[in-house]
C-alpha cells in the first residue's frame, strides 16, 4: 500500500540529515507507528508521504504510484491527515470542516450531507447536535473528534496522523485512542500515526519502526520489540512502559 525505497531527506544542501536511507513498507489495512525522540525524522517521514516534505532522493509510492509524479494537491485530498494542532477553520461550522474536503472534489450536496452525516457520527458527534457549532464551542477533545472524522470524510483508504492525541487529557485521550483503533479496523485504514509515546504506540499500532538520529532502527510488532529488541536504544525506548507500570506498583504498595 505504502513503500519507501532508499528515501533520504537533507537540508542545507545536504549538511543537515532528517532521514536517511529509509526502506519501509506498510501493508494495505496495517497501522504502523513511527516513534521516536524530538529531531528523529519521524515527522518528516510522515510529510514525505503526501508531499508536505519532497524527499531529496528515493521513491514513496502510494497504491503504486510514485507521489512525486502526482499533483500534490490531488494527492494530499485522497489521504486523510490528523494532527495535534487539529487546525480546523474557526469561522466554519463543524459540518462546513468535516466536509471541506468533499466540497473541493465538488460532490453533490446530498452526497456530502450523508457523508458528513455518517462521519460525525463515527466520532460519537451527531450531525443534529454539532453539526451547526462552531470550533469554539467544543472542547478540545470534540475538536480533535472533528478533525477525525474531517480526515475520514473523503473516504480515503490512508490516514496519516502526527501526534494526533498528544494535547488532550489522559481520560479524554484514552478514549479517542480506543475509538480510533475500532474505526481503523472497521474501516479497513491503512495508518502511519508518529507519536512521542511508546505506551501509544503498543497499544494502537500492528507494527512499529523506532526511529534515531533519521536513521529506523527496528521494525516490528509490539510483541517483538518488547521481548528482542535490536539496539540498545531500542531497548531503552521500550523499557519506558514497563518502568512506569513498575513504578506505580510501587507507590500503591507504599499506601
Amino acid at each position: 500500500m505504502i513503500e519507501l525505497k532508499n528515501v533520504h531527506k537533507s537540508y542545507d544542501g545536504g549538511a543537515t540529515v532528517a532521514v536517511a536511507d529509509t526502506n519501509l513498507t506498510i501493508g494495505r489495512g496495517e497501522f504502523l507507528g513511527l516513534i521516536g525522540a524530538s529531531g528523529c525524522g519521524k515527522t518528516t517521514t510522515l510529510k514525505m508521504i503526501n508531499r508536505l516534505e519532497e524527499p531529496s532522493s528515493g521513491a514513496i509510492l502510494v497504491n503504486g504510484r510514485n507521489v512525486i509524479e502526482q499533483n500534490p494537491e490531488a494527492l494530499r485530498r485522497n489521504i486523510g491527515y490528523v494532527f495535534q494542532g487539529i487546525g480546523l477553520f474557526p469561522h466554519r461550522s463543524v459540518a462546513q470542516n468535516v466536509c471541506a474536503v468533499p466540497h473541493l472534489l465538488q460532490w453533490s450536496a446530498e452526497a456530502i450531507r450523508a457523508r458528513c452525516e455518517e462521519c460525525m457520527e463515527l466520532v460519537g458527534l451527531p450531525f443534529d447536535e454539532y453539526g451547526g457549532r462552531s470550533p469554539s464551542q467544543l472542547s478540545g477533545g470534540q475538536q480533535q473528534r472533528v478533525g477525525v472524522a474531517r480526515a475520514l470524510a473523503a473516504k480515503p483508504e490512508v490516514v496519516l496522523m502526527d501526534e494526533p492525541f498528544g494535547a488532550l487529557d489522559p481520560i479524554t485521550r484514552s478514549e479517542l485512542q480506543e475509538e480510533f483503533k475500532n474505526i481503523q479496523q472497521s474501516m479497513g485504514l491503512t495508518v502511519v500515526m508518529v507519536t512521542h509515546d511508546m505506551t501509544e504506540a503498543l497499544l494502537l499500532a500492528d507494527r512499529i519502526a523506532v526511529m534515531h538520529e533519521g536513521v529506523v532502527l527496528q521494525i516490528a510488532t509490539p510483541h517483538e520489540l518488547l521481548n528482542n529488541p535490536s539496539h540498545d536504544y531500542v531497548r531503552e525506548i521500550v523499557a519506558m512502559p514497563r518502568k512506569r507500570a513498575k513504578r506505580l506498583e510501587e507507590l500503591m504498595r507504599d499506601e
